[in-house]
């Protein structure tokens, strides 16, 4: 993991809280689980639960009893991840016991096969998963068989291990991460909303929509591209339990994922050698540089929009990052003249796609220092950089020539937490030191996201990006199941 910024200088630059675990190690001593099992539990589970502590307590993981997980009012403490093996009636179900929506995982833990199968497509796996998360109102799924056990998260993502009970690897390098931070939608006081902000009429946005014009229609027929799951479609247990869903996306009309944005131009100034006031040390190469950090600006499509269907006058939204006495503030301009029956709200992965467009700024602002004759800051400069991000992963054979590799052994977080915000911007400086290293032109960097996804950024545009990208994907073939163990 690299350490070319400090968790000081994340939390100044993002808002990623101090203290939060970035390494398994941390991560491990960070959670505190509880087991909350249903009234009548069956052999097996029993069974599992039991491996699955004695496997915690091997990693230095302290397994809560129900008494000390929970506080006065008998509602689960803030921060305890609840692991609720078994069926439960809609009185005893544990996001009946928690304080706010935001402060707990729940885990369902059921004696069945996981509702999929290898043969299923994406977005059937994805409707799958959200439709049993809002049924027994869970945040994460683990199915148990006799043979195998699956890990089933909100992004759609399922990972299979070929083993009855849990093994110390496995739950070290898949389960915990996944345990550790909570996927949550960015929350009013964290971004200034200007609504109706965002001019959609100027030539330079006419040109932004071209791209994402454009690349949607490439994407179009992709199963990889997850489009939308709609809540009004689900089975719920009740309307109580349907606002609280409702509640906790923040009223959005559903689930979509993967994103496509357009970082806006930014001049940056070269690196220092020395620091001085509201620069940002970066570590790079054994030696310490202090960047200028500037205005951050992104076209970025809005959250619940058919990315494969674009209306660009009504998905497209603008976030940006300005620096104020050194801290940095998240704003979402809305477009012009939108309708009312349109809800536009910040996208779950806001905070990642602001790291992405930082560390592009970070990225150009050392090599004007480092390698001056670089193409990446004057092309930053006048035509910004592309993000495309969608839930599978390319063949190396497919990577641009000075794209660099990275993140395929950070530990398999969920999507729209902290961690992954982190690894974003921590990935860039650590694929910018491969460039040096192998003095290879630097116009970008792949993200991989284990268990996840992919985010590719640089100077290739979005429409550029995914011709090619589905120039060699079928939509007819989409990936097995991940399978471990």
């Amino acid at each position: 993991m690299s350490n070319s910024i400090s968790s000081g200088s994340l939390h100044d630059l993002l808002g990623i809280p101090l203290g939060t675990p970035l390494t398994i190690d941390e991560m491990c001593l960070h959670i505190k689980p509880v087991i909350y099992p249903a009234p009548l539990l069956s052999v097996r589970l029993e069974q599992f639960c039991h491996a699955l502590v004695t496997v915690m307590q091997s990693l230095g993981i302290t397994v809560l009893s129900e008494e000390h997980a929970s506080g006065d009012d008998g509602r689960f403490v803030p921060g305890t991840v609840i692991l609720a093996p078994g069926y439960f009636p809609d009185n005893l179900l544990a996001i009946n016991r928690v304080t706010t929506l935001y402060n707990n995982i729940i885990v369902g833990i059921y004696d069945e096969a996981a509702p999929l199968s290898a043969e299923s497509l994406p977005q059937e796996r994805l409707d799958a998963i959200v439709g049993r998360l809002a049924r027994d109102m869970v945040h994460i799924l683990i199915f148990v068989t006799d043979r195998s056990w699956t890990i089933c998260t909100m992004n759609g993502g399922v990972v299979r291990f070929n083993t009855s009970y849990p093994s110390r690897e496995d739950v070290r390098d898949t389960l915990v991460p996944k345990l550790t931070a909570q996927v949550v939608p960015p929350r009013a006081e964290e971004l200034d909303i200007e609504h109706g902000e965002l001019k959609t009429g100027t030539s330079e946005f006419e040109a932004v929509a071209e791209d994402f014009l454009q690349c949607s229609a490439l994407w179009r027929n992709n199963a990889s591209l997850l489009t939308h799951t709609s809540t009004s479609g689900l089975e719920y247990r009740s309307a109580f339990y349907k606002r609280i869903v409702a509640c906790y996306l923040d009223q959005r009309s559903g689930m979509s994922y993967g994103f496509f944005a357009r970082q806006l131009p930014v001049a940056v100034q070269p690196a220092f050698a020395s620091e001085g006031k509201d620069l940002l040390p970066v570590r790079i190469k054994e030696s310490t540089f202090f960047v200028p950090v500037p205005q951050i600006r992104v076209i970025t499509t809005r959250s619940g929009c058919k990315k494969n269907h674009l209306d660009p006058k009504r998905d497209l939204v603008e976030i940006g990052l300005i620096q104020h006495q050194g801290r940095g503030r998240a704003y979402l301009k809305t477009p012009a003249g939108l309708s009312p029956d349109t809800v536009a709200k910040p996208s779950f992965d806001t905070l990642t796609i602001l790291a992405h467009a930082l560390g592009n700024a970070l990225t150009a602002s050392l090599l004007m220092r480092l390698r001056p004759e670089a193409c990446f800051p004057y092309h930053l400069a006048q035509s910004g950089a592309s993000i495309t991000h969608w839930h599978d992963y390319p063949d190396i054979e497919q990577l641009p020539k000075g794209y660099y590799l990275h993140g395929e052994f950070n530990p398999p977080v969920a999507c729209s937490t902290p961690q992954s915000a982190a690894y974003s911007l921590l990935g860039k400086i650590a694929a910018l030191e491969q460039s040096l290293e192998q003095e290879i032109e630097y116009r970008g960097d792949v993200h991989i996201e284990p268990n996840h996804g992919t985010n590719i950024v640089g100077m290739l545009s979005l429409a550029e990006t995914a011709r090619l990208l589905n120039s060699a994907l079928s939509p007819a073939l989409t990936p097995e199941f991940i399978t471990e163990g």
